[in-house]
């Protein structure tokens, strides 16, 4: 492993500007799905009833559309869940109903063509709940990012914090985009993959900034872009080591842990991918771009020191 680490010599720091752009890209498209589309929230956020129902062969979902839409249930909402024999019906909030009302409501109705139609699931979420929760989702995620800048900040240096804070907000950018690009529901399961993501690519980002501490230090010729590159080149094998082991765990949760996390594992996954990216092609270069130098990690020298120690 020492002589693979010696052997590699990838121009990292030379790819940057393509990296830039290519991250720009993924960016503006995010954001832009983000402000057209936005997110597909789930009843965690909106607040209404979630109903899930199985059926005992593949169910129709435009029959079951237009039985909704010629009952008090028009504004509902209908999609597969996990498999063509179940399906999840999202209604929104109605006052007056409770959820035991609605859900027997459903049933009767999807049960009226003499369909075998079972009961699995119902969840109710009020709106002052949901709105809350989205207020309390985006304020965790503020101050995730704030604590990491202050953390960042005095266990290296301030320009290293922002390189790190630009490498967190571009992974979750690029996560929510793709949950907005393809409508996925996101719910408090996607939030809190996002700070699982959150925790994950700064992780990955401090093994990488530690190491560029040691070379600036030990390779005193070199300047920034060298010491950069290498430091790059010497973490990349347990870079892709670690991506690669938790990418098989959350393939496994994608493929059989069933339709309740799959937008957890999808959002780990994508976030795992990005997050390996940015630690290489978005932290250092960032880092870079502020004018970090040899001189910003010295340990500041205290006045008189010389002639205390004298």
């Amino acid at each position: 492993m020492k002589l693979l680490k010696e052997e590699l010599n990838i121009d990292f720091m030379g790819k940057r500007k393509l990296a830039t752009i290519f991250s720009a890209i993924l960016m503006a498209v995010s954001i832009v799905s983000l402000a057209t589309q936005g997110l597909n929230l789930g009843v965690d956020f909106t607040g209404g009833t979630l109903v899930e129902v199985g059926y005992d062969k593949a169910a129709g979902l435009e029959s079951i559309r237009s039985d909704l839409a010629a009952s008090e249930f028009g504004e509902a909402t209908v999609q597969y869940f996990g498999s063509a024999s179940e399906v999840l019906i999202r209604v929104a909030p109605r006052e007056g109903v409770n959820t035991a009302e609605i859900s027997s409501s459903i049933l009767e109705l999807l049960r009226s063509d003499g369909q075998v139609v079972e009961m699995r699931r119902v969840e109710f979420v009020g709106p002052q709940v949901g709105e809350e929760l989205t207020e309390d989702g985006g304020l965790a995620m503020l101050y995730a990012l704030l604590g990491i800048l202050i953390y960042v900040a005095l266990r290296f240096q301030m320009r290293f914090s922002i390189g790190a804070i630009a490498a967190l907000v571009h992974d979750v950018i690029i996560t929510m985009g793709v949950f907005s690009i393809l409508q996925m529901d996101f719910d408090l399961t996607v939030l809190a993959a996002l700070l699982a993501v959150i925790g994950y690519s700064l992780n990955d980002t401090i093994v990488v900034f530690d190491r560029i501490r040691e070379n600036f230090h030990k390779m005193r010729k070199a300047n920034p872009i060298e010491v950069m590159n290498t430091s790059l080149n010497q973490t990349l094998s347990r870079t892709i080591m670690t991506s690669l082991t938790t990418l098989l765990v959350l393939m496994s949760l994608f493929l059989v842990g069933g339709e309740i996390i799959h937008g957890f594992s999808t959002a780990l996954i994508i976030g795992v991918v990005i997050g390996t990216y940015s630690s290489i092609f978005v932290a250092s270069p960032v880092t870079l771009a502020l004018g970090i130098s040899k001189e910003d990690l010295m340990p500041v020298e205290k006045e008189g020191a010389d002639q205390d120690h004298i």
